[in-house]
């Protein structure tokens, strides 16, 4: 006969075998949409047009059944927009059969000054480590190619980033040519970590395939070391940045168009 004491560690034991069946369910979700959203940052870019690559997996859109109601993505919120209205304008048409010539001296200090609607986004570029992808922003700011461009993406639940550079705004668009990957062993991406005030680019997964969208981190991101990253924030950036993000996205998800109106009205790369 089972008495007070047995039937009070019984069920203990038992309630502690649901928590552990919970939690490991909230992991799976979690590992789930970690790749998705990972998988998201890629863009296509291909004969001088582009597609926006979006991560998906296969086979399991079904619930796990230890899942309960507060599991489930919240519903969309959307408060007071925190940024101006953009400037006149109209986003570049431009596209280039090939990548420019470069001009950029790896020895020299770039930097770049992303005007936007929330406020300025000052970045510092690493020309010495990413010397071809700091000579192409150098050609595409003094093309205008990102002025009046929409940043189209903020991503707020397992990696945190706001990604720009499509002029198209809506992950489609790019210059018609691609980059190669530089600084992929760079001492700063510890354990696999994009750390918050990285500037790096979006690329579709696979080598090589980089172009015009690029994506600044807020907050630390685990991400797997594919994605150049070329640029520091600077700490009135990072204001800037956490401002937008504070905003939150239009999906509800985690995943999808800033609630704030993020344009980029100038950006501009000098020689210091």
């Amino acid at each position: 006969m089972v008495n007070n004491e047995q039937r009070r560690r019984q069920l203990a034991r038992e309630k502690f075998e649901r928590q552990q069946q919970r939690r490991e369910a909230a992991r799976r979700k979690a590992r789930r949409r970690n790749a998705v959203i990972a998988a998201g940052l890629a863009v296509v870019l291909a004969a001088g047009a582009t597609a926006y690559a979006t991560g998906a997996l296969s086979g399991d859109d079904k619930k796990d059944k230890t899942d309960t109601a507060a599991d489930s993505a919240p519903s969309p919120k959307k408060g007071p927009d925190p940024c101006a209205k953009p400037a006149p304008g109209s986003p570049s048409a431009k596209t280039w059969k090939s990548e420019p010539e470069m001009s950029v001296e790896t020895s020299a200090s770039y930097a770049m000054d992303l005007r936007t609607t929330c406020g300025s986004i000052d970045v510092k570029l690493d020309a010495a480590n990413a010397p071809h992808t700091v000579n192409s922003f150098e050609f595409l700011a003094k093309e205008g190619f990102f002025d009046h461009s929409k940043c189209h993406r903020l991503t707020t639940g397992g990696i945190y980033v706001l990604q720009c550079g499509d002029p198209k705004g809506i992950g489609q668009g790019g210059p018609g040519y691609t980059l190669p990957d530089e600084n992929l062993k760079d001492s700063r991406l510890k354990g696999n970590v994009y750390p918050a005030g990285t500037v790096a680019m979006a690329n579709t997964g696979q080598p090589h395939t980089g172009g015009s969208q690029f994506f600044l981190v807020y907050q630390d991101s685990q991400l797997p070391p594919q994605y150049t990253p070329f640029g520091t924030i600077g700490a009135e950036g990072m204001k800037t940045l956490k401002k937008i993000a504070g905003a939150g996205e239009n999906s509800g998800a985690g995943d999808g168009a800033p609630n704030a109106t993020v344009v980029i009205d100038k950006a501009a790369v000098t020689r210091n």
